[in-house]
Order: structure tokens, then sequence, then C-alpha cells
């Protein structure tokens, strides 16, 4: 039997996250901090790595927002500012910015908005 934990989130509950042209550290910086708030689909000791030629590479997770696990710890430190791309329903993108926000300095960089869902480029600091 399985419990409300383990069932899948809704589609509406769900935020894709996607990271590129930054470092590694601060991907895991970023997807650390939201590991803190929220379930997601990779597991938190799944740490960003590097492309085996050392040539670009994209982080990308899926957080559950239905449910906040924990408040963020408090600001966090980049080594340089990180673009982050959110998809997902509007409610939902709006929890993952506020989590963000606990963590970093949040700019909307762009929008691109749909019947039931929106993409949002962030800016962190």
């Amino acid at each position: 039997m399985s419990t409300a934990s383990e069932q899948p989130a809704e589609p509406s509950a769900q935020v894709t996250v996607t990271l590129d042209s930054c470092a590694k550290e601060d991907a895991g910086t970023v997807l650390d901090a939201l590991h803190t708030s929220f379930a997601c689909d990779r597991d938190a000791d799944d740490a960003p790595g590097e492309a085996p030629d050392g040539g670009p590479i994209v982080w990308t997770a899926t957080f559950d927002v239905s449910r906040t696990l924990a408040l963020p710890g408090g600001q966090a430190h980049l080594g340089e500012p990180v673009t982050l791309n959110a998809q997902g329903g509007y409610h939902a993108v709006d929890r993952l910015r506020g989590a963000l926000a606990g963590s970093f300095a949040v700019t909307v960089v762009g929008t691109a908005s749909g019947d039931q869902e929106e993409e949002v480029t962030f800016r962190l600091r």
C-alpha cells in the first residue's frame, strides 16, 4: 500500500528547473537550496558534475512544490550570478521563486506565458 508521500505530485505542483552556463559548484548550491524546501526527482546527493570533454553542461531537476519540507537556511553564496529557468504552473513557479528568495537575491529577467503554465528566467545572486 502506498502512502501520500510516495504518490507522484500533481502536474500543476511540479516545476522543472534548468541551470546552464554556470560553475558546477554554483549549480550545486542552487539545487541544494531547492532540495531543502521541496521534494525532487533527483537525490539530494546527486551533485552536479562536469562534461567529460569539458564542454557546456545543463543541470535539470523537477521539484514538487505542493509541500514545503523546510525553510531555507539563510543566504547562500554563489561564485557568479546564476541564470535559472523554471517551467510549471503559475502558482508552482511562484512558490519556487519564494523559496529561492530565502537563499538568493532573485530577479526575473524573462517570462513566457501559456494557458496553464509559464516559463520564467530568474537571475540569482
